[in-house]
This record gives structure tokens, sequence and C-alpha cells, in this order.
């Protein structure tokens, strides 16, 4: 049996919707770390510490339930109390907690000493009300003011700056009534022998003039809007079964991930999107959620309906520099907290990324082709529109036909793909690019969003505009494959840098370019072959940075480490161009990444580092856990290997199915297409795979493309 890796050292999270709370394993919250319970963007509980008489408990265990209810299970340290002292080990104190908008706490403390005890139970809470982004830069400062009062036994903390407020109000429910004294909230207690104490606190979250009023529920029966949200899509979602249980649950942990990390975008809780990540993600983002729509097509389609509209009423409509926006992009971030409210960062909304609008028109039409949605696609048309314009009119800074990226804002992200660290794009000799760049990627979905769009309007009837469309995507093909292709590498260059020169290092976001169509064939070999070379592929996935590259760094955050999602990417467009071994390649992988964590929970991203027989992937120790495109990549995989390809409109699902040794076989449960379902059995026998349909409701004819 292989080991587990924490992905980070002794701490647990928990969510529910646009709430969360990190903690360390004891329960305690530390405001110099990326700790505290944060609703909307603001750490409402930046500190938190119990103790009994003054003494830290003593940790049993920890674990979260679900993806909301945690609980600490601890014992008392010898305690001098002034009845005498309590040897240790004799009392039981339990914490459950629960996420809902604000946080419900549960404490029981049972005596199992043989004699009366006489105990005072502590709770040192502190409220910061720091904005998200600046715990995560510790920039732990605020501007407004706070003030703190105790009243009917109800401790309230309200911040105000401006406009701008929030609060945090504590109120007790049980036998006995806390007093609040030197900045803690103290219960008096009194245990006879196996007596049981016990206290529920409410930490109700005042935001927006609205009153978060949290509750005990059961943890079996998530009845918050969150939690029937979540029961909701796991009921629709495609289920996996094998006898591969490694597989099975990474794929299980998988689509519970994406489920939890869904959050309301509208007052009437009928709209949700997948957050981008925890903790510092939980937010409306653009490229995100299309990224982890595209992965779950075959898992839940209708995941990018609503991040499709949603992401179409935000759409830019005029120019601001401030925000990099110009009238048809689709934005980068939504914030909700204090910076953004108040005009200091510019992502209220912000639209400094350049593919989202691309990644919008793809996911459109591949939504398209798995719901067959027309009604979704006439409600998406005035927005497709707006895109295709914006390429036209705003993407191609320079005129010279490729799409670059150069940020306007004071504040805006200078690297704006999908790698949009400071040091993500480099030069061979390892110096940073500047802007303006245009990546390779980005004119790989610039072509491929001009084709799918083409498809659209065939499917309008506006056959002219489809037929331009396809006239602008086969003059991309011709001048990207003469101005970014390396001869000598066998590779496409990373960009153009400003000076409309190579970027010639050699990274993963070529591998992309597979998945986007825009490799002639006759050059999809050598870069297949070069992708594959021992500087690329660590044996956990492909690196985003050659290990020859002068800035390479295995635990850097785009410059040599393995991300989940790039690698499903690459596998996806392996697979369109045949070379199915390679894809099963990259997916064996990512699961034997998966199977090591705990959990099976794949992080944003891990360490580049070689793999072998005695060692296992390093996790990166800011990544993002749960995060949405992460655990996209598991069911994109599964889809690939399967060589899953659907037609809703004309009711047809291809299937294209090369099983790997470590993968004899495979049911997929209740896989939607359009309005039909189908159950689908696959096997390896010898060295060949089959497969049939066991279930099926509604018209749906399912082939194989041979």
């Amino acid at each position: 049996m292989s080991a587990k890796i924490s992905l980070v050292t002794g701490q647990i999270t928990i969510n529910d919707g646009g709430s969360f709370l990190l903690t360390a394993a004891d329960g305690s919250i530390d405001d110099r770390r990326a700790q505290g319970l944060f609703v909307r963007d603001t750490r409402l509980i930046s500190h938190y510490q119990i103790s009994l008489d003054r003494q830290p408990l003593t940790l049993l265990t920890s674990s979260a339930i679900t993806h909301r209810v945690a609980r600490y299970e601890f014992t008392n340290p010898e305690l001098l109390t002034a009845r005498g002292i309590v040897p240790a080990k004799k009392l039981l104190v339990s914490v459950r907690r629960d996420i809902m908008g604000g946080m419900h706490e549960d404490i029981s403390i049972v005596n199992h000493h043989q004699h009366r005890v006489e105990i005072q139970l502590m709770l040192k809470i502190r409220s910061d009300f720091v904005d998200v982004s600046r715990v995560k830069a510790q920039e732990l400062f605020t501007q407004g003011r706070m003030e703190t009062t105790w009243a009917d036994e109800k401790l309230a903390n309200i911040y105000r700056n401006g406009e701008f407020t929030r609060g945090l109000r504590l109120e007790s429910e049980g036998a006995s009534s806390p007093r609040y004294s030197n900045g803690r909230l103290v219960f008096d207690i009194a245990l006879e022998p196996n007596q049981n104490w016990q206290t529920c606190l409410n930490f109700i979250a005042l935001v927006d003039g609205e009153e978060l009023v949290p509750q005990h529920t059961d943890a079996a029966i998530d009845a918050t809007p969150a939690g029937v949200q979540m029961a909701s899509f796991l009921e629709l979602a495609t289920h996996l079964r094998s006898s591969n249980r490694d597989v099975e649950q990474s794929y299980e942990r998988a689509v519970s991930d994406l489920a939890a990390l869904r959050i309301p975008v509208d007052g009437g809780n009928t709209v949700w999107i997948p957050a981008a990540g925890i903790p510092w993600f939980v937010a409306v983002f653009g490229r995100d959620p299309l990224i982890a729509s595209l992965q779950t097509m075959s898992v839940a389609p209708n995941l990018a309906q609503g991040t499709l509209l949603k992401l179409a009423q935000l759409q830019a409509t005029e120019f601001d520099d401030w925000r990099d926006a110009e009238p048809g992009k689709i934005l980068h971030e939504l914030r909700l907290g204090e910076l953004a409210q108040l005009g200091q960062i510019p992502s209220a909304p912000y639209y400094g990324a350049i593919d989202t609008t691309l990644l919008w028109i793809i996911t459109l039409a591949e939504t398209y082709n798995w719901t067959g949605d027309r009604e979704l696609l006439d409600r998406g048309f005035t927005a497709l529109e707006k895109a295709l314009t914006w390429i036209d009119k705003y993407a191609d800074l320079d005129g010279d036909g490729f799409v670059e990226y150069c940020s306007r804002s004071q504040h805006g992200i200078q690297n704006q793909g999908w790698k949009d660290s400071g040091d993500a794009i480099r030069a061979a000799d390892g110096t940073l690019v500047t802007a303006p760049i245009a990546l390779c990627e980005t004119q790989g979905q610039v072509y491929d969003a001009w084709r799918r769009a083409a498809d659209l309007y065939d499917v309008l009837g506006k056959t002219d505009r489809a037929r331009a469309l396809r006239q602008q995507a086969d003059g991309l093909y011709v001048r990207f494959n003469d101005r970014f292709w390396m001869a000598d590498e066998g590779f496409y260059c990373l960009g153009l840098d400003a000076n409309k020169q190579q970027i010639r290092s050699i990274a993963s976001n070529a591998g992309q370019l597979l998945w986007s169509g825009i490799v002639p064939v006759d050059r999809a070999q050598q870069l297949v072959e070069r992708l594959f070379k021992p500087d690329l592929w660590c044996g956990w996935g492909i690196r985003t940075l050659s290990s020859n590259h002068p800035a390479y760094d295995p635990i850097g955050y785009h410059t040599g480490s393995v991300w989940p999602h790039d690698n499903s990417f690459i596998a996806a467009g392996l697979k369109r161009y045949g070379y199915h071994a390679q894809a099963n390649q990259i997916a064996a992988g990512i699961f034997a990444a998966a199977s090591m964590f705990q959990s099976n929970q794949l992080p944003e991203l891990f360490g580049g580092i070689d793999r072998t027989p005695e060692n296992f992937p390093v996790p990166y120790v800011d990544a993002n856990i749960p995060q949405a495109w992460a655990a996209g990549a598991i069911p994109w995989l599964i889809s690939s290997i399967l060589g899953l390809v659907a037609y809703a409109p004309d009711r047809r699902l291809q299937v294209q199915a090369v099983l790997p040794e470590w993968l004899p076989d495979l049911q997929l449960k209740n896989i939607h297409v359009g309005d039909a379902q189908v159950d689908l059995d696959f096997w390896r026998q010898g060295d060949r795979t089959y497969w049939k349909v066991v279930r099926q409701v509604g018209e749906l004819e399912v082939f194989e493309n041979t």
C-alpha cells in the first residue's frame, strides 16, 4: 500500500458556498497564517484559541466530516484548579463546527474523573476583517475602525471603512451563560463524575446588509442552500466504478470537490458556478470555471450553463484602463471585499485575462455539443457576437494577426495567460519577458474559438458568417505555423515577445496546441516526442518548464511544477491526434500522484521532481485545495481514455476507448447527452478494449470511431 501525503500539514478546511474556514489541526486560528473564517473575501475570525484554565488542550484527533463539517477531539493536560488537581486525560472535549454562511460551533465536555471538577473553558476570539488578498500577501492591516461590544451575552465586532461594513456577532445557546473578560469568552463549569456539559455558539456573519445566521445541521442530510445544490449536482452527475480503487476514489473525490466548490452568484440561489479554489479564489472567476466546465462535460454538462450566463452578464461594455476592460471581454475575477468595493484594487470586476473570452466561446460550443440546448445558444448569442467582435477589434494590439496581452492598469496582472504569475514567462536565457506577449496557446484558442463559433453560426442558419469565421481560422493556422514553429527543436515557441521575436523556451504551453487543433498532422509526431523527453516529462506529468531551462525550479509556481489541469488539456489533445498510449501515459502519472495524496485529492499543482520508486509527488506549499480545475482534470482524463465525443443535437455519442493495463475495467453510469442518459461498460481483454451499453434512457446512438 502506498503512503498518503498530507497536502497541507496540520490544516483542516471546510466550506459552504462563499464561506470557508481554515484552521490548524487543533482547531486554532493564527492570524499570521492563511487561516480563519472567511466570508465574501473578508476574514471575520482571525484568531481562535480554546483552553481550560488557560492551559491548551491536548489534541486526540481531528478531521473534516463532510465538505462543511469538521470535528476535533481533545483531552486535558494536568490542571491545577481552585478545587485541586485534575489529572491529565480525565476530560473528553469535543468541538464540532458547521459552516453555513456563518459558523455554528458545538462544544461538549465529559468528566471521566472520579471526582467533581470545577474548571473554566476559555475561548480567545479576535476579528481583523482583513481583505483576503491582503491575507494572501501577508499585509495584515486595515484602514477602517473596529468596535467591539458585549451586551445581553452577545459579543459583536463591527468594522467600518467609509461605506464598507463587515461584522461578526457571537451568540451562545445552552444551560451555561458565558461572560466576556480580558478578550476571552469564559464559561464557568462544574461537572460531577460522568456528567456531560454542552454549549452551542453561533458566529453570525454580517455582510452587505445581510445576517448570515448558521445553525446545527445533520452532516448526513445537508439542508443548506449549498448542500441542496451539491446533492442535486451529485445526483445528476456521471458516476464511475472500477476494480482500480484508486481511480474510483480519485474520481469520486474530484466530483465531490467540484460540487462543494460551487457558489451562488445571484440573490435567489438559482445560479451557481464553481469557485476557483480554497483559500484564495472563493469568488467569481472567468478562466477557472470555464476550464472546469470543459473538463466535466461527461460528468455534468449543466455545470457550464450557470457559468456561461453569469459571465455573459458581466461581459465588459466599455473601455476602462483601470480594469483592463474592452467591450466584449469576459472578466478575469470579481471580488466583493473591502479593497474591491472601495476601488483600491480593480477587481470589481477585473478583465485582465487574455483567454477568458476565447474560453467562453469554446465552452458555449462544447456545452451545445453535449446538451443540444438551443435556448442556451439563443440566450448567449449576443454575448457571442460581442466576444467575437472583441477578438477582431481589440485583442490584436499591433495588427500583426496575433492576439497579445498587455496590462494598462496600475494594479493589473502583468502576465495574462493561465500562467499568470509575475515570473512565469521567461526567455530562453532565463530573463523575464515583458509585455506585450503573444502566447502560443492563445493563438490556438483563437483558432479553436473561430472554428467552433462557425459551427454555431451554421446551427443558427448564418452560413455566410460561418464561412467568414472559418476563413479567419484558416488564415491564422498558416500564420501561426509559419511564425511559432521552431524547426530545430521540433516544437513550438512559448510565444512572441514585444519585438515579435520567438520566446524560445521549452514549456508545456505548446502541448495545449494539440487540444486546439492548430498543429498540422505532419508536425504532431515531433511535438509529441519532444513533450515526453525527460526534461519535460517527470513521471508524474509534464512540467510547466523544461528542467534544462535556466529558470527551472521544480517547486516554482509556473517554472517547473506539474499542474493536473495543464496535463489534462495535453492528454485531450493527444487523444484528438490519435496518440492513445501517450494520453494514457499522462493519465497514469496524474492518477498515480492522486493516489498518494490524502483522500485522493489532487492539489492545484505539485513539484516537477523526477519520479523514482522511492519518492512521491511534493506538494506546492501554497496550493489551493480543493481547486476546481485540478479536480476537473480527473474526469477529463477518463473522458480522454474513453474517447468520448458528444453530438447531442444529432443524438449521438462517439466512443474511442483504449484502456491501459492499469485500468482493466470501467463503468460510467448516468452519462447525459442531450435529454438521453446512458450507462456504459468498458473492459480490457488482451490488448483490446471492448464496451457495451448496459442501460439507456431516451434516443441516443452510441458508436465507435474506428
